[in-house]
Order: structure tokens, then sequence, then C-alpha cells
């Protein structure tokens, strides 16, 4: 061995006993590996069983450090007839103290133990097996009976020691781990591994062996040797005994020899041989090598537990060094994210006075510039350092981020206005922090949202537009004239035929990337982006197909899986080339499947619409616009810009790259579009009326959060629309639109006003400004209002759903569902519906006598759909929105009938995608009539009724596999596996065994079954708990019960 010694570890567990103590120590020197063992488990030398023997030796005279301390080592053995270091057998040899070794200058077996034959009859190692027959026969009452909970945990490790006849110079570590006590007034102290022994000393643990290096001479003070001798407290054992001197190992064998016992030769000799190889092999053993970098981070660590924990007793908002938060999360970002740094924006953002100070906060980059980031670090610090909740609020079309510009825009914009404005009215300590890609009339999202404002123009890859018109390309240039400068022409050779299957030269740009890089290319429509796609790939080259065919195999088989065995006769085509489209005539999980395909490189070019640019994350080297048309309207900046901002993906490309196709009629609007400023944002909530200050006001008043005209009028002038009353404002004032929208409200039922206001005429046409008395006039809402509130139903439709409720109650037809699916299916969406009336009609031929009973009760007729389909002339008025709502129920009804989303658009000739967004928003309106119904007692009917048809909505498989479609993480097809392996209920899963569930479903990993059985198991609970408080309920003594004393009084 090197002069550095040879480090053996041992697992020291220390028990503590009522009993005499001593100053003496055993040392045994063995250098086995240590692997973990159970304290609660019997150790037995025999046939690899485990049996726990307490060996009391006449030990050596040491100065001990804890000489009140009883203690005992786990020497590991190797399991009989195995000479590896798995499977130990451990021995617990009862010690007084607690003392470690390592030896120095050990060559060969004999020169461990000195001068003799160590193995030989008389020697310790005999002693020891002699002694574990002796104590075969100690009661099982010895041992422990109570179970042991740690309660704290030290550091362990190992440090050189150099042994010599006379001192030991160096001492090594202990580590245990502190238990309670058990009946006999026992206490036991054991210790957990670390999982690499040999390898991994804690970096905290060589800090505290420098600390007892350098009080190693006050550690032999006999003023602390007699003050621990005295001490009768229990305490874990995590520090080294000093020793001045020690004996020959002869005269530890002659000390130990007066307590040998008798025993069968053969074990011994058995046991011997195996000690013998062990020991011999570990100390032969290379001596392992501290990691200093290892050791340095597990230091940091530990520290920045430690601080955390006395931080969080002590309410700081500072947890460590990342941002407040402990070096782990930034450990975290590096392992799972890949981030090692932070760009430097995102350190001034984060570092912001305005920040610390938790003030709210508005920030405006580039698209793909980091802005989540900063986000996700800013509500972990709410979550972790202030113990506060955090709320993301995402768009209805994004998926990453919350853009402030949608602020501006429709429905959306207007219910993120509503949602801000009241969290500002309502709480004066909730941080509100904004974030958009696009921005420019800032001052106004400032006022309103009372925010700091930062920005920056930073992206992680430069990017550089271009133009393209016939074939020459155009680069962007703010200082040229035109605000283009000439780059270079295309070459690529093209064949007539080819010149009129690719006018825009698309196969020439995307063939400069892929397949080595990626790129996208947007599309006006949806079925452009499908027409683009195969295109393309009529013209690439076969090479093509070879470029990560195995992948792109893989794709279409998982693609293939998750739509019951079928697949886009497109896609199939264009996948092998590495080419796919993205639009929302895809399912969800056919989009997540492509997205994923194109972030890792198997598919190099997806054809997308501009919804790709505000909802997905996919950057690219190259982006294309093939148009400057979404739709058949012409871009605006801020879609431009969130499409350009997809070119160049951070850590990959060194630059990206827009190309914007045109015309020669567009070039004038072109060249406006990529000069212009960015539109500016303006408030929606009176624009959209009944989705705006309508419900607006509904809200505020059935949640009281303001009831008064007064302080009505006051919220609705810090709303952002209060801020821009001013430029959208023209003819009425902030009072009469306010006034006007609860006269509204009042008009159809939904607020019941004060009977003092009819009389002042408040809500006259004629009022301007309201008086003081005025001001606190106030209102209530009615039972329909509170219906349309708590169903959140769009007030445009609340009183048309009322009427189809009520006139359902007079013939609801429930020999099928389609009567309850024809009432709650979207108003919305029956607007926006084109029916194929040849397929309307062949639908409408096919229903029974009770299904054509709903159709004739709401108002359809065949002989109208029959006139439709011929393309007859109708005089009669029919309600448009009753025939495509009925259209639509059509739809909804044979999905539910036949599950299969494909069978159903083939069928209705729809987009599947469209099938499947018309059956979500069929369920979340079903729940929103259910809650509608719940709060008028006329409609008792339906809610049962619409309890039932909601799960059918919202999970769209067989009634059977319902209940298992209620857990986390099992969808149909896994539901499917479930019920035919007989896990056929919620509590059947809630009582399965992982393992089993694993080797008896098909691609089902332990981490999913584990997720599946946790998720059963919570879901039975909270069933259970809701049926244990309805219990209770019943048996409750009722609140009017009536008292004897209230009996008496009534006789008298």
């Amino acid at each position: 061995m090197d002069d550095g010694g040879s480090r053996i570890r041992r697992r020291v567990s220390v028990r503590k006993r009522n009993r005499f103590s001593t100053e003496s120590v055993l040392a045994a020197p063995t250098a086995a590996e240590l692997k973990p063992g159970d304290e609660k488990e019997e150790e037995e030398m025999v046939a690899g069983s485990r049996r726990r023997k307490t060996v009391d030796v006449q030990p050596v005279e040491v100065q001990p450090h804890h000489p009140s301390n009883s203690s005992e080592f786990l020497v590991p053995f190797p399991t009989l007839g195995d000479g590896n270091s798995s499977g130990n057998l451990f021995m617990k040899l009862e010690l007084t103290t607690d003392l470690l070794f390592s030896f120095q200058n050990i060559d060969s077996e004999e020169d461990m133990f000195g001068d003799y034959d160590s193995f030989a009859e008389n020697s310790f190692l005999a002693q020891v097996d002699d002694l574990e027959q002796k104590y075969m026969q100690i009661p099982e009452q010895e041992e422990h009976a109570t179970d042991h909970a740690p309660e704290d945990l030290c550091s362990e490790s190992i440090k050189h020691s150099i042994l010599s006849s006379n001192t030991v110079g160096d001492f090594t570590g202990v580590k245990t781990e502190e238990h309670t006590k058990n009946q006999s007034g026992h206490e036991d102290v054991a210790t957990e591994p670390e999982a690499d022994l040999l390898y991994d000393v804690p970096s905290s643990q060589m800090l505290f062996f420098e600390h007892l290096h350098s009080s190693s001479n006050n550690l032999g003070d006999p003023s602390l040797k007699e003050r621990d001798r005295g001490s009768s407290s229990h305490k874990t054992v995590n520090e080294e005994l000093p020793v001045s001197s020690i004996e020959e190992p002869q005269q530890i064998d002659d000390s130990s020899s007066k307590v040998r016992t008798s025993s069968d030769g053969n074990r011994r000799q058995s046991l011997k041989d195996h000690l013998k190889s062990a020991m011999a092999g570990n100390a032969r053993a290379h001596t392992s090598v501290f990691s200093r970098t290892k050791q340095l981070k597990e230091t940091l660590l530990s520290e920045e537990i430690n601080v955390a924990k006395k931080t969080i007793a002590s309410s700081s908002d500072d947890l460590g060094p990342f941002y407040s938060l402990p070096s782990k999360v930034r450990d975290l970002y590096a392992q799972f994210r890949g981030i090692e740094k932070l760009y430097e924006w995102q350190h001034t953002c984060l570092t912001l006075k305005s920040v610390q100070e938790r003030k709210n906060l508005i920030y405006s980059l580039p698209t793909s510039g980091g802005k989540t980031l900063v986000a996700e670090i800013l509500m972990l610090q709410e979550l972790l350092c202030r113990r506060k909740d955090a709320l993301m609020i995402l768009p209805y079309v994004a998926i990453v981020q919350e853009k402030l510009h949608m602020i501006g825009e429709g429905s959306r914009g207007a219910t993120l206005e509503m949602t801000l404005a009241k969290i500002l009215y309502t709480s004066k300590t909730t941080q509100i922090v904004g974030m958009s890609a696009t921005l420019n009339n800032v001052e106004d999202l400032q006022a309103f949202l009372r925010a700091e404002y930062y920005s920056s123009w930073f992206r992680p890859v430069e990017l550089k537009e271009y133009l393209k018109i016939n074939d020459t390309i155009y680069e962007v240039d703010s200082k040229a004239e035109n605000g283009m400068t000439f780059s270079r022409l295309l070459n690529y050779k093209y064949s007539d035929t080819l010149k009129k299957l690719d006018p825009d030269h698309l196969v020439a740009l995307v063939t400069e990337v892929i397949p080595n890089h990626s790129c996208l290319v947007f599309c006006p429509t949806k079925k452009n982006c499908e027409n683009v796609a195969e295109m393309i790939c009529k013209i690439l080259s076969k090479e093509y197909l070879k470029h990560r065919e195995k992948e792109k195999h893989e794709l279409l088989k998982n693609l293939k899986a998750i739509s019951g065995g079928s697949v886009c006769p497109v896609l199939k085509h264009t996948i092998p080339f590495g080419v796919a489209y993205h639009h929302s005539g895809l399912t969800n999980d056919e989009r997540k499947l492509l997205e994923e395909a194109h972030s890792a490189g198997v598919l190099c070019l997806l054809t997308c619409t501009s919804t790709l640019a505000a909802g997905v994350n996919l950057p690219a080297q190259r982006v294309i616009l093939r148009a400057p048309y979404v739709a058949k309207e012409f871009l605006k900046r801020n879609q431009y810009k969130q499409m350009i901002g997809r070119a160049g993906r951070a850590g990959i490309d060194s630059v990206g790259e827009s190309i914007l196709i045109f015309q020669e009629k567009d070039k004038q609007q072109v060249l406006e579009l990529i000069s212009r400023p960015l539109e500016n944002c303006y408030s929606r909530l009176v624009q959209e009326f009944t989705k705006g200050i309508q419900t607006l006001f509904l809200s505020l008043i059935g949640l009281k959060i303001a009831t008064t005209l007064g302080d009505i009028y006051h919220f609705m002038s810090g709303t952002f629309f209060g801020v821009q009353q001013k430029i959208l404002l023209k003819e009425k004032s902030l009072w009469e639109i306010t006034v006007e929208s609860l006269r509204y409200l009042t008009e159809k039922g939904l607020l019941q006003k004060d009977t003092v206001l009819t009389e002042k005429g408040l809500l006259q046409k004629d009022t301007v400004q309201g008086s003081e008395e005025e001001f606190q006039y106030s209102f209530r809402i009615t039972k329909l209002g509170r219906a349309s509130f708590k169903g959140t139903i769009d007030l445009a439709y609340c009183d048309i759903l009322y009427r189809d409720l009520k006139k359902g109650l007079e013939g609801l037809v429930l020999e099928s569902l389609l009567h309850l699916i024809y009432l709650t299916t979207p108003y919305d969406m029956a607007s926006r519906c084109d029916p194929d009336w040849m397929v309307y009609f062949r639908q409408f031929s096919q229903l029974s006598p009770a299904e054509q009973n709903v159709a004739t009760l709401v108002g359809v007729s065949e002989n109208f759909i029959g006139k439709k389909a011929s393309g007859q002339a109708i005089k009669k008025k029919v309600d448009k929105t009753i025939v495509n709502r009925l259209y639509l129920s059509f739809v909804l009804y044979t999905l539910l009938k036949e599950t299969s989303v494909w069978r159903v658009s083939e069928k209705f000739n729809m987009p599947r995608g469209h099938i499947q967004n018309l059956l979500s928003g069929a369920a979340a309106f079903s729940s929103c009539v259910l809650h509608f119904c719940e709060e008028l007692e006329e409609f008792w009917v339906y809610r049962a009724l619409l309890v039932e048809l909601t799960k059918k909505l919202t999970y769209c498989v067989k009634a059977e596999l319902i209940p298992l479609m209620e857990v986390a993480g099992v969808l149909e097809g896994r539901a499917k596996q479930l019920y035919n392996a007989g896990y056929k209920s919620l509590a059947h899963l809630a009582n399965a065994d992982p393992e089993v569930l694993i080797r008896t479903i098909d691609h089902l990993s332990r981490r999913q079954a584990k997720q599946i059985v946790s998720s059963a198991k919570m879901l039975l609970h909270e069933k259970a708990e809701a049926l244990q408080e309805e219990v209770e309920e019943l048996l409750r003594l009722p609140s009017d019960f009536p008292s004897i004393t209230a009996s008496s009084i009534e006789k008298a």
C-alpha cells in the first residue's frame, strides 16, 4: 500500500445501555467493504441467513472521548460460499466506544496482524468465532422489539490514519443516525450508507476531519473525558476518539483469550477462511481517491440546505444563491433543460429593484428570447421562498407563455382583462408579471397594471430577414432607401413541369437547409399546408428517404397506434421524406407526436398555419412565409414578427433566416409591413359586449366584489378600458356605458335593481352623471343571473338556453341521447358550422322514429334538409342556428356510438381535429349547462342526466371504461388494456400491484404503473371521504332541533 495507508470503512451503530461505563476499546482490524444492512433483521452465520450476536470481549485500554457510550461495530463478512462483497452478513461487536483504524504499509495477509499467524487457533478471529457460538443462546427478547425512525443524519467518511506500536496519528469518521428508545431503555444509533462508500466521501465530513485534527490535543483532556463519562444524555455519535497508545496485536490476542469458549472446529475453520480471504482482499484493494469537485458541491449544497431551513423558519425571502433559490434549482435546470447560465438580460431583469420589491412588472422581448425562464424563476421564488401560490395564465392558442398583447384580441382579450382587473381591485399584495414578444403602446398597459417596464431586443440567435419575389432574394435593411437590398439569385434548375408544380421555388429554398437542418413553411390555409407538403415530397430526391429512416418508420407506427390503426394518407406519403403538415385539423395526439419528431430532428420540414407561430415553441433554422396572408387577410406586423421569430435555434444555429415570398401586386404592402411599428393594443371589454362588460358586471355583483353603482363605476375606471376611455369613447362617457350595461342586464332579468332607482329615474337614457346619493344605489343578482354566472354562460345565449331547456321539459326524448346532446351542443360552434347537406340528409334518413321526433321538436324537418341537399329554393324561413346545431348534434351522437374520431371524420367529411374540438367544446358546455340547471329548481330533472352525459362527452368511450378513464395517465387505449386484463373498476386499480401491472399490461413502464395505482388510490380515498362526510351530516344533530326548554315554554 502507499504511504497514505488503506482506508477501512465500517458501519457503526451505537447502542446506549443502562449499564456501567468503561474506558476499554476493542479494535477489530478487519477491512471489509461496507454494505447496507437492516438494524431490525437478525443476522445468522449459517447458510446465508442473518442473526445478530453481541460479543462482550475484554478490550484494550485506550483514552476514549465518550467513555459512557457503548457502541457496536457492524463488521461485514462475505456470505459463505461467496468471496465478493455482495450479500454481506453482519456480526455485532459490542464496544465501549467508537474507534475505526486504517493500516499502513500492509503488503500481505500476515503483515496486517504483526509477526504471528492471525488466523491460528488462538487468534482473535478464533475468539470471535467462539464468542459467536456462546451468544447463539441469547434469547430473542434481547433483540429490539420496536421500530426505529431515524431522527438525525450526520455525515460518514473515511480518512487515512497511521497505526504504529504506540500511537495512532489520524482517525476516521463515523456516521450514525439516532433512533428512538425501546422498552428496555436502549437507544440505537445506526447509519445509512452512501451510494458508493468507497469513493463518495461527503465533503462535509472532510471539513469535520480537519476540525478534529486541529483540536486533537484538546480531545484527550481529562476534564473532557470525565465530563463525557458522567453524561447521561443520548447523542448521535459523529466524532472520532483520540487514542494515545495501543497494545501490540499480540496483546489483543492475549487479553481476549480469557473469554474464549469451545466451538465446533469445522464451522470455525470455515468462518476463518472467509474472514481471512475477505480481509486480505480488502487490504490489497486500491486506495480510493477523493473527488474534490464533488466534495465542494456537497459542501455547498449541505450549507445551502441548512441555510434554507433556518431561513424558512425565520420567514425570509432568500433561500440561496440562485436568485434567492437553492443552487439545486440551478442544477436541475442544467440537468433537465441544459441551461448552464442565464442570459445577461435575464440576470438584469431578475435583479431589478422592482422585482426585488415585488412590484408589478411587464417585460418584453423578441420571440425565443427566453422570457419563460424568467417567469418560472419568479414563480419558484413565490412557491419556495415566500410559500405563496402562483398562477400562470396562458392564452387559448398558446401553450408556452402568457402574451400581454393578446389582451387586445377578441373575447380572449376581454377575459384576460377582466381577470387582471379583478386581481388589481381585490388584492393589494398580489404581484402581476406580464410578458410579451410584441408590445407597442406599453404605457397604457403600465397604467392599467401599475407596473414597471423592462424591454430588450436580445435574441440568442441573430435573425436575418429576407424577401423573395420571383427568383430574386432581397435582404431587409432599414437603412436602405426602400427598406431592402439585393442579396442573391436562386440557383436551382427547374424544368417546365417543376415550375408549374412549384412556381414559388419552395423546393429550392427548403433543400438549402434540409435534411440536416430544420425548416418551417407557413401557409395561408390548412388545405394549403397539406398541398405544399405533398408537392415538396413529389419533387424531393429519393435520398431523403434514407435520412433517419428507422425513426420515421417508428413515428408512422406511433401515429397508427394512437389513431386506432388509421394514418392520414398525406402524412403516410410525406413522413418518409421527413416532411409533415401541422394545423388544427390534426388531433391533439397527432400534433404532439409531430412536434416531438420535429424537435428531435426526425422531421426536418413542417408546413403549418399561423397557429403554430402563436402557440408552439418549435424553432427552425429557416422560416419561410408562403404568402403575406392569413386566410384572406393581409399579415399584421405582430403576426409577421411572431412567425419570423421562430427562426434560429438557441445553442444549435448561429444565424436564423426568414424568407417572405410575395407577388409583385403585394410589393407596396410588404414594404410597409416590414417597416411600420407594431400595432397598438386596445381593450376589447366593450366591443365584446356580452362576453365583456356585461359578463364582468354580472360576476362583480355575483361575487359581491362591487354591488353599488359607484363601486362598479370605480372598478371600470381601473380597467384597461378605463385607462383608454379617451381613445375608445367618442360619443359616450364611461358613466353612460356603465349605466346602459346595468340597465340591459336588468331588462334581461339577470339583475334586480333597487326600487329607489326606478323612482329616481337613475337608469333613464338621459342620465349622464350620478350624484353622491345615486352612487350608493345597489344591485343584486337574480336566480337566472346566478345560474348564468355560475354556469359561465355567454350572456348572448343565456335566454335562448333557458327557452330550449324549458321547451325540452314539455317532451324530453330519453329513448336515445340525441335530445340531450342537442341541448348541450355549443351555440357559438353552431354559428360557425357549414353543413354538408348530402351527408346531413343521409344521416337524417337513417334516424329512428324517436330520433326523428327530436328533430321535429326542435323545428327541423326532413323535407327542408332534402331540398337543401338537392339544391332547391326554400321559401320558408328556418332558423339557421337550430339547423346547424342539430347537424353538430348528429356528429356528436355518432361519435359517442362509434367512439372513433377517424370513422366519424370520414362519415361527415370533417377534419378530425375539428371533431375533437367539437367534442371538447360540447363536454365543457354540458358542464356549464349542468351548473346552470343546479341553480334553477325548475330544471331539477336535467341534473342527474347531465352528470352522466358530461362524463360520456369528456371521455368519449364505452360506458364500462369511464371509471378507468378518471384515473390520471389512463387514456382510451390503456383503459381497454386494463379492462381486458380484469381491472374493471377504480377499486381494482387502487388495490393493484404495480409489478403485476407491468407484467400484465403491454408497454407499461414502472413509473406509469405506480402513477396509475397512486392516482386510483387518491380518487378512491376522495370518494370515501365524501361518503364519510355525508354519513356524518346524516348523523349530526340538526341545528334547528327543538330543545327541552322550548318545548316546556310552548306547553306552558
